[in-house]
């Protein structure tokens, strides 16, 4: 019998990657009317300028271990409690201006105060794109009330809260709300999911993950014996490594699926 659902956040409940391209989008048509540089190939020179970059800071095995990408980076403050999120803050805005001055010099633009100022472009543009799935709500307003909800997110403690106040009705939902930053560990570490089963009060065979990443939501929650499910709304392909217990493409398909457990 399940009794708890446990929700990832980023590109499960809510649509990121959109918030993310969109404030890319913007931010580099914003440069193309200073500048005439392409919108798109700016993009793709600021990306893999962050990818770069980001890789080379001391603070980066953290960000791996908390799970925080490249360009959650540039938008965040990561002004948390820690001595490595005490040295992200330090690092992070040199870290932006840094990505989007290479970026333009990728593109034979070489404005250091420009590229400063699409660095601060960009994380306004990023809180005024907060995307959600258009089933989000509809799915957990039949939810809540009949299972307990806990919403399971990667990530800093105040990035997230960023997330969640700019989509300010998504918290009242959830019974808990575990951000990995503030545990320590992240998904797919075995302990915050043991962490998430002691908060409940709920057995392993009593609770489902639901999530968008194989490597982070069903490796972790599979590692304890958990059933999960795999949301895979771009149809992606499976890994062989990592095989979720069930997979839809979209949030509605979780009503079959706990049909078919409740009558187990």
């Amino acid at each position: 019998m399940i009794k708890t659902l446990i929700f990832d956040l980023d590109d499960t409940l809510i649509w990121d990657a959109k918030s993310i391209s969109m404030a890319f989008q913007k931010t580099c048509e914003y440069a193309t009317k200073k500048t005439g540089v392409n919108p798109v190939e700016l993009e793709h020179a600021v990306r893999q300028e962050a990818r770069d970059l980001y890789a080379t800071y001391e603070i980066f095995p953290h960000t791996q271990n908390i799970g925080i990408n490249p360009f959650e980076g540039l938008w965040g403050v990561f002004d948390d409690e820690g001595e490595e999120f005490q040295k992200m803050k330090e690092i992070v805005p040199g870290y932006q201006k840094g990505a989007w001055v290479n970026g333009l010099k990728k593109l034979g633009v070489d404005d250091e105060a420009f590229g400063w100022e699409l660095a601060d472009v960009f994380p306004r543009e990023r809180k005024n794109s907060p995307y959600i799935y258009e089933e989000t709500f509809e799915v957990l307003d039949k939810l809540k009330g009949n299972y307990q909800l806990i919403l399971l997110t990667n990530g800093s403690p105040s990035l997230q809260q960023i997330k969640l106040t700019i989509s300010p009705e998504i918290p009242s939902y959830f019974d808990h709300i575990i951000v990995s930053g503030a545990f320590g560990k992240g998904k797919p570490d075995v302990s915050i999911f043991k962490h998430v089963l002691n908060l409940s009060g709920a057995q392993a065979n009593e609770a489902l993950m639901i999530g968008d990443n194989l490597m982070t939501d069903i490796l972790g929650s599979s590692r304890i014996g958990m059933r999960n499910v795999w949301i895979n709304r771009e149809n992606k392909l499976p890994n062989d490594e990592v095989k979720p217990t069930y997979e839809i493409d979209n949030l509605h398909g979780l009503f079959p699926i706990l049909s078919t457990l409740e009558n187990r």
